[in-house]
C-alpha cells in the first residue's frame, strides 16, 4: 500500500518502460507547464491521454504543484472532472543532470480549443452546444466550492478538456486547495501555489494577496471570477490577455450578459453562486440542454413522459447539432434501450441517428444493442424492431441472424397477435437470405406451413408470397418437395381471392425451378381451374400463368424436335416475376395494418354474390359463410384432378409413399390436409353437387382416364372411395342401391335430391388426402367418412 501511494503521489522512481501505455503525439496546447499527449494502454489498445510535468529537481516548485495535482485529481470524482486512472513518476539523466517527470494518465479526452476548432459549429448550434458546456462546468465549479468547500484557483479555457462523448471536464487541479474561511484573522496564504495562476485571471483581491478578504468573502468568490472568465474567452474566441479586456461584453450573448456581469463583480461578497447560475440563468433554457439533461434523468421519469419525449426526439435531434446528436445523444439512447428504461418509440430515434452513422459505426454504435433488444420480451419492443427490420436488416452479420437474432424472433410466429405473426412473416423478407440451410429447413419452413392455413386470410397470402421470394434460398431438394405442394395444394386451393392470386405469382415468379413434366402434369392442370375462377383478378392472372408455362413446355417441345437438349429444359427467367412479386408482398403487408381487420373479399362459390369490402369480415364470421369455403376447396379439388395414369396433384409421390423413409425430416409439407375446416353439409352445397351430376361429358372422361391407369390401378374395386373421379361422374348402376341407403340422411336436407343423381361415392375432396390407393379395404364407403385426420401422424 505504501509502495502504491509513493507512485501516485512521489512517484515510484520506476523507468518509463513500465508504464502499461504508449505515448503518442502531443496536442498543440495544454494548461500550465504540463504537455498532453495521445495515448493508448498496451493490453487492448484502448485511448488514452497522458500529462506529463517536468522539472530539473524534485524540489522544483512546478514538481510540487504537479503532485498535489495528481493527489487532488485522484481524490476528487464528480461527472464533470476529468477521470483519472494512473500515475507515475520517473528520474532520468539528462547530461549529468537530473530530469524528474510527472505522468497522469487520463481518460481520453482533447483540449477544449481544439475540439472548438474541429467542430466548427455557429449560429444557435454553436450556442446550444457552448450552453451545454458551460452548464457541466459550472456544475463541477459548484461541486467543488459548495460540496468539498475547495477553491479550483485558475479556472479558465485551458483547464477544461472535451471527452469523446463531447463532454466538457475540468482537470489542472494544480493550485486546487481548501477554502479556510473559519479562521479569518489568519493573513497566511490560503493557496499555497496561487503563482502559477497568470495575472490577467486573478480577481482583484487574489492579485493583491489579500487572504483576509479572501477568507471573508464566500468559497465561490475566486472561482466563480474564472468562470467569467472562461465565459469571456468562449464566445471572443481569443485568450485573455489582460484583465481590462473582461469589459468588452460585444461577443457576450445578451441572455448570458445579466450573469456574466454578476459573476465578474468588483465586490467578492456579491458574486454569482455558480449553483445559481445552473438554476436561474435563461441561457441554459435551450433545446439542446434540455434533451440531454431528460435523458440522463431518464429513470426518474414516469412512462408517460418517457412516450411523449421519445415521439418528439427524431424531430428534435435533426434540429440540434449533428456531432452533439451522434457522440452525446446516441450513446444515451442506446444505452436507456438496452438496460430497459427507455420506451419501444426511442427506437425510431436510434435509428434515424444511426441513419446519418457511417456503415462502419453503425456497427459499432447501434447494431449490438439492436441484437441485444431482440432478446426483450416487451412485445412493444419486439413490435418496433421487426417494423424497422429493414433499415438495420443488412447490417447484421449470417452469423448474429442464425444464432441470436432468428431464434427469438421464429417465437413471433405462434404469437397470438395476428399482426406480430404477420411482421414476423414480413422480417423473413430480409432474415431468410442470411439463415442456414438448416435453419430455414429444419424450423423456418415448418413455421410457414403453419401460416399457411392461419385463421387470417392476409397471413395466408403472404405466407405463399414469402415462399416464392426465398425460394431461391432453398436447395434443391427442399425446393422440389416443398413449393409445388404449398403453391397448388394449398394458394391455389385458399378460400381467399387474393391468396389463390398469390399462389399463382408465386409459381410464376419460380417457374425456372420446375422441370417440363411437373409443368404439364401438376402445374398446368391446377392453374387451368382459375381460370374460370369467380374473382376477375384471379382470372386475369390464372390465363397469364398458362401463357407462360404453355410457352415454357412448347419451347421444349421445339428443341426436343431439333435435338437442342435431351429433354431437360430450364424454364424462362422468373427474374421479371420475382421482382414483381417482392413488391406485391411489400404492399400487402404495409397497407393491411391489423391482418384480423380482413377478410375475403369475395366468395368463390359460383352462385354466391361477392362481397364488398366493407361487409368482408362479417362474411367471414357469420355461419352462414362457412359452407361457402369449404364449397370453393371442393369445387377446385373436384375440377382439378388431372385424368392422367400417375397422381400429379402435387401429392403423388407422397400417396406413393415415396418420402415415407423420410418421416423425421418433415417440414409440414408432407402431411398436408385438405383446407377444409368443416364438412361441406350445407343445402346450398348439395344443390351445386347436384347441378354438376348430369354433365355427360365427365362420363367420357372417366372411361378415359381408366382406359389410361396401369393394372395395378384398375384391379381396385368399382366402388372403392379412392377413386376420386366418382363425384363428377354417373354413379355405375350396380352401386346405386348401396349409395341410396347410405346417403338418405344426406338427401333429407337435400330439396334436389328426387330429381338429381344419385350422391358419389367420395366427397369432393383434394386427391392428397388419401394415404395410398390400395392401402384401404375394398368396402364400399362414402365420402364423409373418408376423411382420415391421422395423415400427420396421429
Amino acid at each position: 500500500m505504501f509502495k502504491f501511494l509513493k507512485e501516485v503521489v512521489g512517484g515510484s522512481g520506476t523507468g518509463l518502460k513500465d508504464l502499461p501505455y504508449n505515448i503518442g503525439q502531443p496536442y498543440p496546447s495544454a494548461w500550465g507547464s504540463w504537455t498532453h499527449y495521445r495515448g493508448t494502454t498496451k493490453d487492448d489498445g484502448s485511448a488514452v491521454s497522458i500529462f506529463s510535468l517536468s522539472g530539473s529537481n524534485a524540489q522544483d516548485g512546478h514538481l510540487a504543484a504537479g503532485r498535489n495535482g495528481v493527489k487532488r485529481l485522484r481524490t476528487v470524482r464528480h461527472p464533470n472532472i476529468l477521470s483519472f486512472l494512473h500515475s507515475t513518476e520517473t528520474e532520468t539523466s539528462d547530461g549529468g543532470s537530473a530530469k524528474v517527470t510527472i505522468y497522469i494518465v487520463t481518460e481520453p479526452v482533447m483540449p477544449l480549443s481544439e475540439k472548438i476548432k474541429e467542430l466548427g459549429l455557429e449560429g444557435t448550434q454553436r450556442d446550444e452546444y457552448y450552453a451545454w458546456g458551460l452548464h457541466q462546468i459550472a456544475k463541477a465549479v459548484s461541486f467543488l466550492n459548495n460540496d468539498c468547500k475547495l477553491v479550483h484557483g485558475n479556472v479558465c479555457l485551458a483547464s477544461v478538456v472535451v471527452t469523446q462523448t463531447l463532454d466538457w471536464k475540468l482537470h489542472a487541479f494544480d493550485v486546487l486547495s481548501e477554502f479556510d474561511g473559519s479562521n479569518e484573522a489568519s493573513s497566511g496564504q490560503m493557496l499555497q501555489y496561487a503563482w502559477l495562476v497568470g495575472s490577467q485571471y486573478k480577481p482583484m483581491e487574489l492579485a493583491k494577496s489579500d487572504w483576509t478578504a479572501i477568507r471573508k468573502s464566500p468559497p465561490w468568490a475566486i472561482d466563480s471570477w474564472g468562470m467569467g472568465c472562461l465565459i469571456y474567452e468562449l464566445f471572443s474566441g481569443v485568450s485573455l490577455g489582460k484583465t481590462e479586456e473582461l469589459r468588452n461584453t460585444a461577443s457576450i450573448p445578451k441572455s448570458l450578459l445579466p450573469d456574466y456581469q454578476r459573476l465578474l463583480s468588483s465586490m467578492p461578497s456579491r458574486r454569482l453562486n455558480t449553483s445559481k447560475l445552473i438554476e436561474n440563468s435563461e441561457y441554459f433554457q435551450n433545446k439542446l440542454v434540455d434533451t440531454i439533461h431528460f435523458m440522463e434523468i431518464l429513470s426518474l421519469k414516469d412512462s408517460v413522459e418517457k412516450d411523449t419525449f421519445f415521439r418528439k426526439l427524431p424531430n428534435l435531434a435533426e434540429q440540434l447539432p449533428r456531432q452533439i446528436v451522434l457522440k452525446k445523444l446516441l450513446p444515451l439512447l442506446a444505452s436507456a434501450l438496452e438496460f430497459g428504461s427507455a420506451a419501444a418509440p426511442a427506437l425510431t430515434a436510434l435509428l434515424k441517428m444511426g441513419s446519418w452513422l457511417s456503415a462502419e459505426e453503425f456497427s459499432i454504435k447501434v447494431l449490438p444493442t439492436l441484437v441485444k433488444l431482440f432478446a426483450s420480451n416487451d412485445r412493444a419492443i419486439r413490435v418496433a424492431l421487426l417494423q424497422h427490420i429493414d433499415q438495420f436488416g443488412e447490417s447484421l452479420s449470417a452469423q448474429v441472424v442464425d444464432e441470436q437474432v432468428y431464434p427469438h424472433v421464429a417465437t413471433g410466429f405462434s404469437d397470438t397477435s395476428a399482426f406480430l405473426r404477420e411482421l414476423t412473416l414480413k422480417a423473413m423478407l430480409i432474415l431468410a437470405p442470411k439463415l442456414s440451410q438448416r435453419t430455414i429447413s429444419g424450423s423456418l419452413l415448418k413455421y410457414l406451413s403453419k401460416l399457411q392455413v392461419d385463421e387470417e386470410p392476409a397471413i395466408r397470402t403472404n405466407t405463399t408470397i414469402l415462399l416464392g421470394n426465398i425460394a431461391s434460398y432453398l436447395n434443391d431438394g427442399t425446393r422440389k418437395r416443398v413449393l409445388i405442394n404449398a403453391f397448388t395444394v394449398r394458394a391455389l386451393r385458399d378460400t381467399f381471392p387474393p391468396a389463390r392470386g398469390a399462389g399463382i405469382m408465386a409459381l410464376c415468379a419460380t417457374g425456372s425451378y420446375y422441370d417440363i413434366p411437373e409443368i404439364a402434369t401438376r402445374i398446368l392442370p391446377n392453374v387451368v381451374v382459375l381460370t374460370i375462377d369467380p374473382d376477375s383478378d384471379v382470372r386475369s392472372k390464372a390465363f397469364q400463368a398458362v401463357d407462360q408455362f404453355l410457352q415454357m413446355v412448347k419451347q421444349c417441345y421445339e428443341k426436343t424436335n431439333t435435338a437442342d437438349t435431351t429433354g431437360s429444359v430450364v424454364g424462362i427467367s422468373s427474374v421479371p416475376g420475382n421482382a414483381s412479386l417482392l413488391g406485391w408482398a411489400m404492399s400487402s403487408l404495409t397497407l393491411k395494418g391489423k391482418p384480423s381487420d380482413h377478410a375475403p373479399v369475395a366468395s368463390v362459390s359460383s352462385s354466391t354474390p361477392i362481397p364488398t369490402p366493407s361487409n368482408a369480415s362479417s362474411a367471414l364470421d357469420t355461419p352462414s359463410t362457412a359452407p361457402v369455403r369449404v364449397r370453393s376447396t371442393s369445387d377446385l379439388a373436384e375440377i382439378s384432378v388431372p385424368a392422367s395414369p400417375t397422381s400429379t396433384d402435387g401429392w403423388g409421390e407422397l400417396e406413393n409413399g415415396i418420402h415415407e423413409e423420410h418421416e423425421s425430416d418433415k417440414d409440414g409439407w408432407d402431411d398436408l390436409e385438405p383446407l377444409e375446416e368443416s364438412k361441406p353439409s350445407s343445402v346450398l352445397a348439395n344443390i351445386q353437387a347436384a347441378q354438376r351430376r348430369p354433365v355427360s361429358q365427365h362420363v367420357s372422361q372417366t372411361k378415359q382416364a381408366s382406359s389410361l391407369r396401369p393394372k395395378s390401378v384398375t384391379k381396385l374395386s368399382k366402388d372403392e372411395d379412392d377413386d376420386l373421379w366418382g363425384s363428377i361422374a354417373a354413379p355405375a348402376p350396380k352401386t346405386s342401391k348401396s349409395l341410396d341407403l347410405k346417403s338418405t340422411a344426406a338427401d333429407e336436407d337435400d330439396p334436389w335430391a328426387a330429381i338429381a343423381a344419385p350422391a358419389p361415392t367420395t366427397k369432393a375432396k383434394p386427391l392428397l388426402a388419401s394415404r395410398g390407393r390400395g392401402a384401404k379395404p375394398a368396402a364400399p364407403k362414402l365420402g364423409a367418412q373418408r376423411i382420415n385426420r391421422t395423415s400427420s401422424g396421429m
